[in-house]
């Protein structure tokens, strides 16, 4: 637990806490607790995990892809404890599974408690609930009476981990304590609310004359559909991969940008964050930031790696990288929002961007973010012709420019972002990735000049020797003379 910060080790260990509080009055149970059963399902349940960790027939994913990661096929042997068992054993049928799955070499006795505690947990709360309904006989069950506590329980079952994991986000990867929770709960009720169903059926065959044995032929849907998600998930986490091969391929032909893209999409999560926007269009909008430039793809070599300014015709074709761009991305149909983001990004609210100078929010929202973001690791760089510029002067030109070009409420996000969580690119700058020839001054601008090699401009009140405001502000993308504008 030691690379974890303070408050995670803590809250952790708090959940550990009460989760053993929930299963300590097992002890006093006696001999006439049904422990057979428990035993029996803990064991069911640890068979399961293994065999959810393991790679589904019909072939392996990519190295590296993860999979599916909900809340798992053998969720109904837990939910049919909650119902067949008293709480503090249905509590404990769910620590053996949890605590023999192998775990992430990152804090690994941290993963293996905490994946232990909580289902506890929910399995204790499900138990609670599906009682506080009354005594319901499974032998000779009731239906449609029986539905109502076993929804109940299902959804206990699911609201524990969704606000136990709203706090771990908080403590261990500092998300803002108003966006932490969000989705939490609405993404997994109805998988759980099913599972809650599937777990009914075990426990009614666990106690009808077929015993149960019986009850193992419930798992055999719930596994064909953990299946059925795991090849889908895998398979988007191969497109993903696709997508980090394209901005690669861009890293590797604008050598001056080397990183740029991993910052942009950094930044605009956290513009995004700030917003307080669902999880699902966050992760949309990092990877309009990522592939924000792949559009370059589609620009000649010898333009990007040109020596000196650029002609007036040779600018037309860099800036038509937006569109190439788009029609890359086009047939991508999970990145939404992200391909009008791709397109857009160099729009400005004045109207004065390109491609089709869209001019206040007819711009997509995406694309506000993204140009803030863009124009943030643009000043904030160390760059072949010039230096990285502290942050709060960065911000200080997007605050100027705010209104004119960028959307004044992506601006304040990420200064407040910044203000919160400060900035740490760990990533290789496009200097530190160069010859020392071409750190040497050399590229298709002069190192005095703001515009650079990247296809947007860095503002001249973070260059040396520059005056400030918008109109100044404003460098060629791959040239040092002034044009109209600010930050490109």
């Amino acid at each position: 637990m030691r690379g974890l910060p303070a408050a995670a080790r803590g809250y952790i260990g708090c959940v550990a806490l009460a989760a053993a509080l929930c299963t300590a009055p097992a002890i006093r149970l006696g001999a006439a607790a049904p422990w057979a059963g428990a035993l029996a399902l803990a064991t069911l349940h640890a068979l399961c995990e293994q065999v959810h960790r393991r790679p589904p027939p019909g072939g392996r994913a990519p190295y590296g892809t993860p999979s599916y990661a909900g809340p798992g096929w053998a969720a109904p042997v837990l939910l049919a404890g909650a119902f067949l068992l008293p709480p503090p054993l249905a509590a404990l049928t769910a620590v053996p599974g949890a605590l023999l799955a192998p775990a992430d070499a990152r804090s690994p006795a941290a993963r293996r408690l905490w994946r232990a505690a909580v289902p506890a947990l929910a399995c204790c709360a499900a138990a609670e609930v599906f009682r506080a309904f009354g005594h319901h006989s499974l032998s000779a069950p009731r239906f449609p009476a029986l539905l109502l506590p076993a929804a109940a329980a299902a959804v206990a079952f699911c609201a524990v981990p969704a606000a136990l994991e709203g706090g771990v986000l908080v403590t261990a990867e500092r998300h803002p304590v108003r966006t932490a929770w969000g989705g939490l709960l609405t993404r997994s009720l109805g998988p759980h609310l099913v599972h809650g169903l599937a777990g009914l059926m075990m426990a009614v065959l666990w106690r009808s004359s077929y015993g149960p044995p019986a009850a193992l032929l419930v798992l055999l849907p719930m596994h064909l559909s953990y299946w059925v998600f795991d090849r889908y998930h895998r398979e988007r986490a191969a497109h993903q991969a696709t997508l980090r091969a394209l901005v690669q391929a861009v890293d590797i032909k604008d050598r001056y940008t080397r990183g740029h893209s991993e910052r942009v999409g950094r930044a605009s999560v956290m513009i995004a964050r700030e917003l307080g926007m669902a999880e699902d269009r966050v992760e949309v909008l990092r990877f309009a930031g990522i592939l924000h430039d792949v559009g370059k793809l589609g620009v000649p070599t010898r333009l990007l790696r040109k020596d000196g300014p650029l002609t007036p015709e040779e600018r037309r074709v860099i800036e038509l990288h937006p569109e190439y761009g788009h029609e890359i991305v086009r047939g991508i149909g999970f990145l939404g929002e992200a391909r009008s983001a791709i397109l857009h990004h160099h729009e400005r609210l004045d109207g004065r961007g390109y491609p089709y100078g869209l001019k206040g929010r007819h711009i997509p929202e995406f694309a506000r973010v993204v140009a803030v973001a863009d124009a943030f690791d643009a000043m904030t760089s160390t760059r072949s012709y010039s230096r990285a510029r502290p942050v709060p002067v960065a911000v200080a030109e997007l605050r100027k420019c705010a209104g004119t070009q960028f959307d004044p409420r992506m601006v304040r996000a990420l200064a407040a972002s910044l203000d919160r969580y400060g900035w740490h690119p760990d990533l290789v700058t496009a200097a530190d990735a160069e010859p020392p020839s071409v750190r040497g001054g050399r590229g298709n601008v002069t190192p005095e000049g703001a515009g650079g090699p990247d296809g947007r401009t860095v503002p001249a009140a973070a260059v040396p020797g520059r005056s400030g405001g918008v109109d100044r502000a404003a460098r060629t993308e791959r040239g040092a003379e002034p044009r109209q504008g600010g930050v490109r």
